[in-house]
């Protein structure tokens, strides 16, 4: 009897978290256009809304530069929406038709009144009364949140199919853990988050924050707390197939992303070996850890090997 393989899940490059400039954001994109083999990229500012200006003087550059190279682009919302100019920003977005748009806040959902949109990871799908529910209000596709474990989303995947709608893991980067409504960039050089002076831009790969014993346990980025660890399922790749997971997210790191998105090309499609691809991440993300506890039902910044 022939077995069936699993639909082959597309490979998207999740939005750029933290205050790259402007040039390095078109150089960076370009050669994603170019090399990566990548169906689809989020773009947009999703962390500091005083940080837009900056990336909406690249974004036309960069979304023709993607779309020139075969690639879907969707607009990405801010993750945190407090401010009346935050809320203004984010309406305009998700009223716009012309715009392929992913909500991260609530505060987008009123203003997509029906529209259809996705999902991002910051909205917090647990359940699939949750998934049903923003359904029914235009969603189409939803990125879970990082932080879920296995069992879970495959209960998730399978009502995704049952449902039609995409079902996204991110599958290599920092994991968005939380955000706040104070700059910690700013507070910890003894500023305030409006004469913040765009401290983050320093960080471009946000600011190590360690222990009491100076180990290395989380990372800073303005009001974002990232891991330490870069989240890497190369080992569960073929799992998250075949549960049903239409989408492997990818999150932008000072790491050679075209060498990366390579690597889970080859997993997705059954070329490379899980544990070739392993070790070839642990060499491309150098002194950073590689972690994929919350996926096991583990502490999160752990790495669980795989058993033959």
């Amino acid at each position: 009897m022939t077995q069936t393989r699993p639909a082959r899940a597309a490979l998207t490059l999740g939005p750029i978290a933290y205050h790259w400039s402007p040039r390095i954001r078109r150089d960076f994109y370009a050669r994603i256009a170019d090399e990566a083999p990548i169906d689809a990229v989020y773009v947009g500012e999703v962390v500091c809304s005083k940080r837009a200006p900056f990336v909406e003087d690249a974004l036309p550059e960069v979304v023709e530069r993607l779309r020139r190279g075969g690639k879907r682009v969707i607009h990405s919302s801010l993750a945190e929406v407090m401010l009346p100019r935050e809320r203004k920003a984010t309406a305009a977005l998700v009223a716009e038709d012309a715009l392929e748009v992913e909500i991260n806040n609530a505060a987008g959902l009123l203003g997509a009144d029906g529209r259809r949109h996705r999902i991002g990871p910051f909205m917090n799908v647990y359940n699939a009364e949750t998934l049903d529910e923003l359904v029914r209000r235009g969603a189409e596709h939803v990125c879970l949140p990082v932080e879920m474990r296995a069992p879970s989303i495959a209960l998730m995947a399978a009502r995704g199919q049952q449902i039609g709608v995409g079902i996204e893991v991110q599958v290599f980067g920092r994991a968005p853990l939380a955000t706040s409504a104070r700059c910690y960039h700013a507070r910890a050089h003894g500023r305030t988050k409006d004469n913040c002076r765009f401290l983050c831009e320093k960080d471009r790969d946000g600011m190590p924050l360690t222990t009491r014993d100076g180990s290395p346990f989380l990372r800073v980025n303005g009001i974002q707390t990232l891991s330490e660890t870069y989240v890497a399922l190369g080992d569960e790749v073929a799992a998250l197939q075949a549960m049903g997971v239409s989408h492997l997210r990818l999150m932008p790191e000072l790491v050679d992303m075209v060498a990366v998105a390579r690597l889970f090309d080859g997993l997705r499609c059954g070329t490379m070996a899980p544990d070739e691809a392993t070790a070839r991440l642990a060499e491309l993300s150098a002194r950073t850890p590689l972690s994929n506890g919350f996926y096991h039902g583990k502490p999160g910044h752990r790495h669980l090997v795989a058993q033959a």
